[in-house]
């Protein structure tokens, strides 16, 4: 083993163990959760020492990088990539050849472009926005309902659950608090739609605390990021 790769494995035991030790101080059963390592502008070599550690789930916010990334680390077994960031309509398509879910559905012709008829099947999460900033991404509250009857109605999609990112001027426990309120009115309309993707590298505690169920680690895990490519 290098030193770069037993770092990256020092990095895995100790985030999981953080994990751990979060879902126990919740009461919950850490077997619950599903930790995605977001690897962005990592090349698809650290994928590969991810995989070799065990890990299956891992995730990119930018399509272009997560189609090249898939295409190269097509032949590891039971690897599921996950899009996480902001995915444009007319991209849709593309990312239903290599993801196995998308967390950021907030628009309805995103939606509608991930939909599918062919007889494939897709997780989708709807991304709300905590802010009252509309350039962020995400449904506004009051359109939660709405975007989830829209998953729930497009085929190939299986609605999941909620994602959100915590704003950085609240406490992370209050705007996952929030979030918690609006995954139980989207279970009020699909009681199998119980997922939350919530927490990152910095609030995956206090996310652990609300009740998520996926988790988003990108640095914690993967060390700085290099320079976008």
């Amino acid at each position: 083993m290098t030193a770069d790769s037993s770092e990256l494995a020092g990095r895995v035991d100790d985030v999981f163990g953080r994990i751990a030790d979060a879902a126990r101080s919740a009461s919950r059963d850490p077997a619950e959760l599903t930790t995605i390592v977001v690897t962005k502008f990592h090349p698809a070599s650290l994928v590969r020492e991810l995989h070799a550690l065990g890990l299956r789930d891992v995730g990119e916010n930018r399509h272009q990088e997560a189609q090249a990334k898939a295409l190269e680390t097509a032949d590891l077994s039971g690897l599921r990539w996950h899009f996480v960031g902001q995915l444009q309509s007319k991209k849709a398509r593309q990312a239903r050849a290599y993801a196995s879910s998308v967390h950021s559905l907030d628009r309805d012709s995103v939606i509608d472009a991930l939909a599918s008829d062919d007889g494939s099947v897709i997780d989708g999460f709807v991304q709300v926005n905590l802010t009252d900033d509309p350039a962020r991404g995400g449904v506004r509250e009051q359109d939660l309902e709405k975007a989830a009857l829209r998953v729930l109605e497009a085929p190939g999609i299986v609605l999941r659950g909620v994602m959100a990112v915590a704003p950085l001027d609240e406490e992370p426990g209050r705007a996952f608090a929030r979030l918690r309120g609006m995954s139980e009115r989207v279970i009020s309309l699909d009681r199998a739609a119980t997922a939350i993707s919530a927490g990152m590298s910095h609030d995956f505690a206090e996310a652990i605390a609300e009740g998520a169920t996926h988790l988003r680690i990108g640095t914690a895990i993967t060390g700085n990021r290099p320079d976008a490519r």
